[in-house]
């Protein structure tokens, strides 16, 4: 039986570059042991060159080339075929619908969301508002431009202590791994967050501090999603920053997370219903705060392509849900070809006789 050539995007123009190749190699790793697989490296440098094995490629945004095409070298010209991509894109021009879009236009099946549930996924204000639509429920935020903030300042800061107090975060509006975040305990630590986080984007969220545990829950489908048992994030560092998520090893996982049975209840079935309300697909990690003393819950974010290192949780929580990790891989590939399959039946031409 032949088998299914599946092309691994990873690195890319993003902050989350580093953590996009640990991802990729575990993913890489997982595809060749599985064995019906073969699995061909393409890496996206931080500049957006794409090479395969160290000769220049591209996909190519034309319906029925189906590959990599190769630009340069003995084999310019040719197409190397693919079955499906699998994009190990954290972050910016990849995780945020670009790459995806490509995809659609080009025909061929990829891993993941699409590209509507992929840019709101990434865009953390887009993402809330769409939250609200759903009737689920988020903390209070603000969020402004770069215009904005170089208009405004001051009115901003004095807006942002009286309506969200300290510490809250600032985040920038597109990034994920904590890239660019930071936590502000007074108007000082304030301005300095937000022309931090304004180095990564030009749209910033500040969200007020919310008490409770942090817990995430892996869900994995596409129309008919299901969840994962939920786990906690005991962090190492003041909150769970780049450093306490890749860097340092002393940040704890606990699963199963802690929680009353009711509250696992809640958490899964509120995980399946953000999945669903931001029009998701393959796999996302949903992020929450819960505080069971009080019996609020909070969606933090989703994340639509989450970590895959050796560490991360999405893998971690569906193995202790009872898929492995390679069966997780096999299911998102089926998942893909599926979804694929259903956007192929569906009409691009109309005629109105």
């Amino acid at each position: 039986m032949s088998k299914t050539t599946i092309a691994v995007l990873h690195g890319g123009r993003s902050g989350e570059h580093e953590v996009s190749l640990r991802s990729a190699a575990s993913i890489m790793d997982g595809l060749r042991d599985v064995g019906q697989y073969e699995v061909l490296p393409v890496f996206i440098s931080r500049e957006g060159i794409w090479t395969l094995e160290g000769v220049r490629v591209a996909i190519l945004p034309e319906p029925g080339i189906g590959g990599l095409y190769v630009l340069e070298g003995e084999k310019a010209g040719e197409v190397i075929p693919v079955d499906v991509v699998f994009p190990v894109l954290h972050g910016t021009y990849g995780e945020d619908g670009t790459v995806q879009g490509l995809l659609e236009l080009a025909r061929i099946p990829y891993v993941g969301a699409g590209v509507p549930g992929s840019a709101i996924g990434m865009d953390k204000i887009l993402m809330k508002a769409g939250l609200l639509a759903a009737g689920l429920p988020v903390g209070p935020y603000l969020w402004f431009t770069v215009a904005d903030w170089e208009e405004n300042k001051k009115q901003l800061l004095k807006q942002i202590e009286e309506e969200l107090a300290f510490p809250c975060f600032v985040k920038p509006a597109n990034l994920g791994s904590s890239v660019g975040i930071s936590k502000a305990y007074d108007s000082a630590q304030l301005e300095k967050a937000i022309n931090e986080a304004l180095q990564y984007d030009r749209r910033v969220l500040v969200e007020k501090m919310l008490t409770g545990c942090e817990i995430e829950c892996s869900v994995l489908g596409n129309d008919r999603p299901e969840a994962s048992v939920p786990g906690e994030i005991i962090p190492c560092n003041d909150f769970y920053d780049y450093s306490a998520k890749y860097l340092d090893d002393n940040s704890g996982l606990e699963i199963p997370a802690k929680l009353a049975p009711e509250t696992i209840k809640k958490v899964r079935e509120m995980a399946v219903q953000t999945f669903i309300a931001l029009d998701c697909a393959g796999l996302g990690r949903v992020d929450f705060f819960v505080d069971e003393k009080t019996g609020e819950m909070w969606i933090i974010e989703i994340n639509t392509l989450p970590g895959f290192t050796s560490i991360s949780m999405y893998p971690k929580l569906w193995e202790a849900s009872g898929i492995s990790f390679n069966e997780l891989l096999q299911k998102l590939v089926k998942l893909a070809l599926e979804r694929f399959s259903q956007k192929e039946r569906l009409k691009t031409t109309f005629d109105p006789s």
